[in-house]
């Protein structure tokens, strides 16, 4: 099994439509976008500004689900502590101007079917300890109170 994870961020305005994790039909690795953290940035404005994510559901149809509600006096930014989502998903600014800064990671794990001479090897040592170290009967003590 091998993970490789990069550090996203990007930022989202009113007038653009972030499109994140783009997957190819044939890969065959697992794809993970863990959100860390959604903030607004220098130039917002006080007002609400909501973050949807949009994704397609299990019989594809799109879905919009909104993930935070940013306003510069009470709320500027979110931890999101690595939500994680199954690309390929849009991020919009629903209501408000921005900008709003997103970071996360992409994590993408490749599993492999062959076991590795290290994988054997650890299952070898495994059986090693146990004969090393025989789980013995509790003794008992003869006493009577």
């Amino acid at each position: 099994m091998a993970a490789g994870a990069a550090a996203a961020l990007t930022f989202l305005d009113q007038e653009s439509r972030v499109r994140a994790g783009g997957v190819e039909e044939e890969d065959d690795a697992e794809h993970v976008l863990a959100l860390t953290m959604l903030c607004l940035t220098e130039g917002a404005k006080d007002e609400c500004n909501v973050v949807e994510v949009v994704a397609r559901n299990h019989d594809h149809q799109e879905i919009a689900v909104p993930v935070a509600n940013l306003k510069l006096s009470c709320q500027p930014m979110l931890s999101l502590d690595d939500f994680q989502l199954q690309p390929p998903v849009t991020f919009r600014l629903k209501s408000g101007s921005g900008p709003v800064r997103i970071t996360g990671r992409h994590q993408i794990v490749t599993i492999s079917n062959d076991l590795s001479e290290e994988e054997s090897e650890e299952d070898g040592s495994e059986e090693e300890e146990a004969e090393l170290c025989p789980v013995l009967p509790a003794k008992k003590l003869g006493r009577r109170l």
